[in-house]
């Protein structure tokens, strides 16, 4: 029998040749948005892993929306030329289909990079700028607020996700996912604990979720049918009080009715209180409740590490797919590693098919190689 991670994913019309799918990863590594070499580098290494589908790193919709100034962006046309090179590097040797992951930090934007701390930085700095969010509440204590969005605010940003969309789909991108985990503005929305708003899209549950989903409807208006979007989620905030797994459901359910066919399932961000129980897996239960009722394909992640782990969850049938990020900057061939294990066949570059090992002759998939 083949591996369950082994076995091809369905999203809308885009197909994926296993369930492994390359978390975004962030690198701090842009210049004004624009992706540099060390894209190329990375991006090109992860395209050759074996995996799926490949996510770009969270991809602002606006220089405010970087979570720092050195955050990769796709809102001006130098952004859409910088990470088109990368783009069309890529394809020229790996099939992988990519997919962008749509973001705005919000309150958590103007921050340096996490090797110099990850601390706010100050408005009048020149790295750093006035962030904005649902409410003028500060992320942290001692940070400056962010400026409380208004009706015009909010448009804007609507039309900000929907031009960055555009620019994806000139570029071939063949997936979507908005980010709407990890206390980044869609989280916020959504959380208590970072929503105070006394309007339309504040207070209850059906307000909180009111702009995340508009956001969805936009983007899903303006990518071809068939390019499938979903989005990233934070099933819980492991704070007394805030955005939890009941929500989560209820937010998961409108994203199907609004046509997602999938939903990525993380946990936490939106606030320095919570209290993540850490452990193998320890996401995964918020994954498998996810799918129960929902039927979504739902995408598990979080320390994941191991093959056998990976595939005993979609086996037992918690999860549809497999996102990981630190395990493949760690394993860039991680999937390699795994079909090996597993007794699976991956792809692999025509450049490497000389590496395979003696001990697993059927490996890679079609190689073929000979010399005088």
């Amino acid at each position: 029998m083949t591996a369950r991670l082994f076995e091809p994913l369905k999203l809308d019309d885009l197909t994926l040749e296993n369930r492994i799918l390359i978390a975004p990863m962030c690198q701090y590594s842009a210049r004004d948005g624009e992706a540099t070499d060390w894209h190329m580098m990375h991006l090109g290494q992860l395209a050759m892993s074996g995996a799926g589908l490949l996510t770009l790193e969270a991809t602002a919709v606006s220089p405010e929306a970087r979570i720092t100034a050195w955050d990769l962006g796709l809102y001006s046309d130098g952004c859409e030329r910088a990470l088109g090179r990368v783009l069309s590097a890529i394809r020229d040797y790996a099939p992988i289909p990519v997919c962008i992951q749509i973001a705005h930090a919000g309150r958590k934007a103007s921050s340096q990079a996490p090797w110099d701390g990850g601390q706010q930085i100050a408005p009048e700095h020149p790295y750093g700028w006035r962030t904005e969010a649902p409410s003028a509440l500060a992320h942290g204590d001692g940070e400056v607020a962010p400026h409380a969005l208004d009706a015009a605010d909010l448009k804007r940003i609507r039309d900000d996700f929907v031009a960055t969309a555009k620019r994806a789909v000139r570029l071939g991108i063949e997936a979507f996912e908005l980010h709407g985990a990890h206390g980044y503005l869609l989280h916020q929305f959504l959380s208590p604990l970072a929503n105070q708003r006394t309007d339309a899209y504040g207070g209850s549950l059906e307000n909180r979720m009111r702009f995340p989903l508009e956001v969805f409807e936009a983007v899903r208006a303006v990518v071809p049918a068939g390019h499938p979007v979903w989005m990233r989620v934070s099933a819980t905030d492991w704070v007394e009080d805030g955005w939890d797994l009941e929500e989560t459901v209820e937010l998961a359910q409108r994203l199907k009715r609004a046509g997602s066919p999938a939903i990525h399932v993380s946990t936490g961000g939106v606030s320095p209180k919570q209290a993540i129980k850490l452990g193998p897996g320890y996401q995964v239960p918020y994954a498998e409740r996810i799918k129960a009722e929902t039927g979504l394909a739902t995408m598990a992640v979080g320390l994941i590490t191991e093959p056998a782990e990976a595939e005993a969850i979609l086996a037992e049938g918690r999860a549809d797919a497999i996102s990981l990020a630190r395990a493949m900057l760690y394993d860039p061939r991680w999937p390699w590693h795994a079909a090996a294990e597993l007794g699976a066949t991956v792809r692999a570059p025509k450049q490497y098919w000389r590496s395979q090992p003696r001990a697993y002759k059927d490996l890679f998939k079609d190689p073929t190689f000979g010399q005088r």
